[in-house]
């Protein structure tokens, strides 16, 4: 992780440089205190602008998705109790309608090492640490209260020291001159909006996309839904005010960035009591459109009339060719060429009809000599 250390600190403190040169770094409003909350801000603006592609391709491949669902229960359906087959035939699927199930995980993976490298990078200066403070091109305790340690350990943001936590007890707070009711106070109420945007943010996409059919597929929504905020809850007295503002600020930027995507990018109807778009306008014709595709993909789906089902693996049974029927009766030709009538012949060559036409006429020659 220490690749991540390196580059969260570098990003975090280009926007503090930032930030104080333009406002002045002495005595200026936005001197240590609120330049260090901006820098915050700057480091959820850079991530933001990093992962918005993804976010993109995220938002379409949920699309496909759900636009793939009736033929995904149809194969369902077609190849129950054949786990294997049905696994490639999705996989086909899903390579041919170019949707990756994957791609949602995506960007919450990106953003996991950036949390845990930040949550490491503020939590690390305190009032007693007095080693490797120059590390992740930090400028240390030597540097003076100009430096970016102590700068970052007296700022503060209404009283609250940012390295501080609910529980950081009174006398620690003491050496740079905190109150810890204060601290408490501006803790519960960053936390309660941590919580709170979280629980908006997961809803407006659960939302927007529709509750799963699938009951597995529903109790995890549910789960991400209301058991993550009540997670927090327990755990969020253990943040630094600094990755309590980093969390509530980044939820503040998905609520606008999802209503932006989402708005571009609607999700597919599934509700009959939705109200259908006026006909004659774009959005009929393309639902029209979309209704023809997943048909024409349902009938490609579907086995054809009088057609027995694929069979797989021991329970398929390759038919027997014609020289294998006939070495199993002991016969040396096929049972098509051994006897006669209609249509016996039809797919012998000209050589080898000439060939049995001597042979019967020999035959016939050499029965009538004996009767002779």
């Amino acid at each position: 992780m220490e690749w991540a250390y390196d580059g969260v600190s570098w990003v975090l403190l280009r926007w503090h440089d930032l930030w104080t040169n333009v406002f002045g770094s002495e005595n200026g409003f936005l001197d240590t205190d609120w330049a260090w909350v901006l820098a915050i801000i700057g480091v959820v603006l850079t991530l933001r602008i990093i992962l918005f592609p993804l976010f993109v391709k995220q938002i379409q491949s949920q699309r496909a998705m759900q636009k793939l669902a009736p033929e995904i229960k149809a194969l369902q359906e077609r190849y129950k109790g054949d786990r294997e087959t049905l696994q490639k035939e999705m996989m086909e699927l899903y390579r041919k309608e170019k949707a990756n199930p994957l791609m949602g995980c995506l960007p919450i993976l990106i953003q996991m090492p950036v949390f845990l490298a930040l949550f490491h990078v503020l939590r690390r200066p305190d009032p007693d640490q007095t080693k490797l403070t120059d590390s992740y091109g930090w400028s240390g305790i030597d540097a003076g209260p100009t430096g970016d340690w102590l700068s970052y350990v007296h700022a503060n943001l209404f009283g609250a020291p940012f390295w501080s936590t609910f529980l950081t007890p009174a006398d620690q707070l003491a050496q740079v001159d905190a109150s810890a009711l204060n601290v408490k106070l501006v803790a519960a109420v960053l936390g309660a909006a941590m919580i709170l945007t979280t629980f908006l943010t997961t809803r407006q996409m659960i939302l927007k996309t529709g509750w799963n059919e699938d009951p597995n597929q529903r109790m995890i929504q549910k789960v991400m839904l209301y058991g993550i905020p009540v997670i927090m809850i327990f755990s969020a007295g253990a943040f630094p005010i600094g990755v309590v503002i980093y969390w509530t600020v980044n939820n503040l930027f998905s609520l606008g960035q999802q209503q932006y995507v989402l708005h571009k990018y609607p999700p597919p109807a599934q509700s009959a009591s939705a109200k259908p778009p006026k006909p004659g306008s774009k959005a009929h014709e393309k639902m029209l459109e979309e209704q023809r595709e997943a048909e024409q993909r349902r009938k490609d789906l579907a086995p054809k009339p009088g057609k027995r089902p694929k069979q797989t693996g021991a329970q398929a049974k390759p038919t027997p060719k014609p020289e294998q029927t006939a070495e199993a009766n002991g016969s040396e030709e096929p049972k098509s060429t051994t006897k006669g009538g209609p249509g016996a012949g039809k797919n012998l060559s000209r050589a080898e009809r000439i060939a049995r036409a001597k042979k019967v006429s020999g035959a016939q020659q050499a029965s009538k000599k004996k009767k002779g």
